[in-house]
C-alpha cells in the first residue's frame, strides 16, 4: 500500500515555519488515526506532501486507510499508488492498462510521465506508447494534449514504475489541532452540526456544549450526532461533551421576562453559561449555528445585543448561508438523518418576539431574573469525554404514540400558556389537563398513577421528549398524543 497525500494549498503558501508546523500536525494526526488499522503503516512527510506506506497491506487495510484520508481535515487530495518493477515499453503499458481502461470510457485523455534515472527510453517515448495503447484498448473518446478530460499520470524512478490507481478529493482545510480549540453550542439539528463540522474542517478542535431543555431523550439524541461528528472528522483528538441543565433557567425566563424578550434573554443566558464552561476548559471562543435573519433572534440587531452578554468571541460559520445550503451540506457530511429526526425543542416561545431588541430594555428584563438559577445550572453541568457518550445510548426510552385517546385516558397539554390560549385543544369526551412543560416533571408525580396519561404539544416534539424523560424516571403510565401523522419540526 502506497498513498501520496497532498496537503491543502493554503498550507503550502504559508511561511516556512508555519507550513512545517501544519504538515507535522497533519502527519501526527494521521499516525494516530492509522495506527489502529495496522501498526506497520508508516507515515512520512516533506514540505508539500505526506506518504503512507505499508508493505503487504490487504484490501481491507487499504480501504480503511482511504476512508480515514477522505475525512481528515488538511488534505487536498490523495492518490493510491501501485509500484511495479520497471520493464520495457510494452511491459509498462500492460501494467497501466488495468488501472485506466474503464476510467477512460467516453473521455479524452493524455499521458504525462515524470522520469528519474537512466533508461533506454525517454519520457516522451513512454507517453506516446502508453497513450496509443490506451486509445486502442479502451473506449476512450480520443487523445487531447491540451485540454483533456483525464490525465494519466505515471512516474518512473530508476527501476520502479509508479501508477496512480485512483485520486480522491479530500476535505481541505487545516489539520485538527493546528488552531486553538472552540466550544460549539450544539442542539443536534442542521445548523449546529454543520457549523461544528466547518470548524473541525478549519483545524479547530471542537468541544461540545449542550443546553438540556428537553430531558434525557433529547440529550441522548444530541450525544449521538456529536459522537458521529467527532468519530468521522475529528477523532485524532479527544474532546469533551458538556451538558448544562437549563430547564430551570427556562422556567425562570417564562415566569419573569416580558414575552417579546424571552428568546433574546435565553440566548444571552446560554452564552453566559457557555463562556464559563469554555473558560474552565481554557477555550478562547464559542461557536453557534446562527444564520443572519433565519429566525427572530438572529437579526443583526438582536445578535449584537446577545453578544454583549459576554466578552468572549462568538464564531458563526453559517452567518451568510441559506437554509438550503446548510441542509445540502448536512447531507454531504452525513448529519442530515440525525438532524431530520432531531426534535425542535423550543424552550421559549414568544408570541410576538422582538426583532430589534434594545439593550437597555433587555437589561431591565434580566434584572427580574434570579441569577442564582443560572449559576446553579453552570455548577450542575456534567462533563464527559466524547468517546464515552455512546455508553448512554443503550437505554430504551421508547414511549407509546397514539392518534386517538380511549375512554378514561387523560391528555396533558404541556404547551406554554400563551400558545395554549391561542390554539386551545378541544377533545370531545376526553379529560384535558393543562401542565406547562416547564412544570411537568415536578407535578406529574402527584397525579393518579393508576391512570394513563398522554402528553400533547402542537408539533408532538416536546411531548415525546418529556414522555421519554418521565418513563426514564420510572413512570410507565405515560405516552404521547399526536393527532397528526408525524412531527414536521426540525432544527
Amino acid at each position: 500500500m502506497h498513498f501520496i497525500v497532498k496537503v491543502f494549498p493554503e498550507i503550502i503558501i504559508k511561511s516556512a515555519p508555519v507550513r512545517k508546523r501544519f504538515i507535522r500536525q497533519l502527519r501526527d494526526n494521521l499516525r494516530n488515526l492509522l495506527n489502529p488499522i495496522d501498526r506497520a503503516i508508516k507515515v512520512q512527510s516533506d514540505w508539500e506532501k505526506i506518504e503512507i506506506v505499508a508493505e503487504g497491506a490487504n484490501e481491507s487495510a487499504i480501504a480503511q486507510t482511504a476512508e480515514v484520508l477522505a475525512h481528515t481535515p488538511g488534505i487536498a487530495n490523495f492518490a493510491l499508488i501501485q509500484a511495479y518493477p520497471i520493464g520495457d515499453l510494452e511491459d509498462i503499458f500492460q501494467k497501466v492498462l488495468p488501472h485506466w481502461r474503464d476510467q477512460l470510457a467516453g473521455k479524452t485523455f493524455c499521458v504525462r510521465v515524470k522520469r528519474h534515472g537512466n533508461h533506454p527510453f525517454g519520457s516522451t517515448d513512454v507517453e506516446k506508447f502508453v497513450g496509443g495503447g490506451l486509445l486502442h484498448n479502451s473506449n476512450a473518446k480520443g487523445v487531447d494534449l491540451h485540454n483533456p478530460d483525464v490525465i494519466v499520470k505515471l512516474e518512473i524512478k530508476w527501476e520502479r514504475l509508479f501508477v496512480i490507481a485512483n485520486k480522491t478529493q479530500g476535505l481541505g482545510g487545516f489539520p485538527l489541532g493546528a488552531q486553538d480549540p472552540v466550544l460549539s453550542l450544539i442542539s443536534g439539528g442542521f445548523d449546529s452540526t454543520v457549523s461544528t463540522y466547518l470548524c473541525i474542517k478549519r483545524g479547530l478542535r471542537a468541544h461540545y456544549c449542550f443546553f438540556n431543555l428537553g430531558g434525557r431523550a433529547h440529550e441522548l439524541g444530541v450525544k449521538e450526532v456529536a459522537y458521529y461528528l467527532w468519530n468521522k472528522y475529528g477523532s485524532s483528538h479527544r474532546v469533551k461533551f458538556v451538558t448544562v441543565p437549563f430547564e430551570e433557567v427556562v422556567n425562570e425566563i417564562l415566569d419573569k421576562v416580558d414575552n417579546p424578550y424571552m428568546g433574546v434573554t435565553l440566548k444571552r443566558m446560554m452564552l453566559r453559561a457557555a463562556e464559563k464552561v469554555a473558560e474552565s476548559l481554557d477555550i478562547p471562543a464559542l461557536v453557534t449555528g446562527e444564520s443572519v435573519a433565519q429566525v427572530s433572534s438572529q437579526t443583526l440587531v438582536n445578535l449584537n445585543v446577545i453578544d454583549r452578554a459576554i466578552d468572549m468571541i462568538v464564531l458563526r460559520p453559517l452567518a451568510t448561508m441559506d437554509k438550503g445550503e446548510i441542509i445540502d451540506l448536512s447531507r454531504k457530511i452525513g448529519t442530515e438523518t440525525f438532524a431530520a429526526s432531531m426534535p425542535e425543542y423550543c424552550g421559549v416561545i414568544s408570541v410576538n418576539p422582538t426583532t430589534r431588541a434594545k439593550l437597555h430594555k433587555v437589561i431591565e428584563e434580566e434584572a427580574k431574573f434570579d441569577m442564582t438559577v443560572l449559576e446553579r445550572a453552570i455548577t450542575d453541568r456534567r462533563h464527559q469525554n466524547i468517546d464515552d457518550v455512546m455508553k448512554d445510548l443503550d437505554a430504551d426510552l421508547s414511549v407509546p404514540i397514539v392518534g386517538e385517546v380511549a375512554a378514561g385516558q387523560i391528555v396533558i397539554d404541556i404547551r406554554h400558556p400563551d400558545e395554549e390560549e391561542t390554539k386551545p385543544l378541544k377533545l370531545e369526551g376526553t379529560e384535558i389537563l393543562k401542565l406547562p412543560f416547564y412544570s411537568l416533571n415536578k407535578q406529574f408525580a402527584s397525579l393518579d398513577n393508576q391512570k394513563q396519561y398522554f402528553l400533547y404539544c402542537q408539533k408532538g416534539v416536546m411531548s415525546q421528549l418529556h414522555a421519554a424523560n418521565l418513563k426514564g424516571e420510572g413512570h410507565d403510565n405515560v405516552g404521547v398524543y399526536r393527532p397528526e401523522p408525524k412531527s414536521v419540526c426540525g432544527i
